[in-house]
C-alpha cells in the first residue's frame, strides 16, 4: 500500500482498545459505516456503525445484524471491485 491508511481507536465492550486502519467509508440510508482491518497484512475485516448523536463524539458499533451486515458488505464490494467480504 502506498499510502498509510486512517487509524481509528476503537473501544470494546470489555474495555479493550483496538487500533483499525480504515479501508473505506460509506453512507447508506443516512448511516455512515467503516470498513477497517486491524492491521495491513490481516485479510479479516470488520464494519462499523457509526451511532453516535449529532453534536457528540463520533462512536462506533460492530454491524452484528445478519441481513445488515450483508447489505453493507455488498456495497463496500462494489465499490472496493478487489475486496470480497464474508
Amino acid at each position: 500500500m502506498s499510502e498509510k491508511e486512517p487509524t481509528i481507536r476503537f473501544v470494546t465492550e470489555d474495555n479493550e482498545v483496538v487500533l483499525f486502519n480504515v479501508i473505506s467509508e460509506t453512507r447508506v440510508g443516512g448511516v455512515n459505516y467503516l470498513l477497517v482491518t486491524e492491521n495491513e497484512e490481516d485479510e479479516e475485516t470488520y464494519i462499523l456503525k457509526e451511532i453516535s448523536e449529532e453534536g457528540s463524539d463520533i462512536v462506533y458499533e460492530m454491524v452484528s445484524d445478519e441481513k445488515e451486515l450483508r447489505i453493507i458488505a455488498d456495497v463496500f464490494e462494489e465499490l472496493l471491485e478487489d475486496v470480497q467480504i464474508e
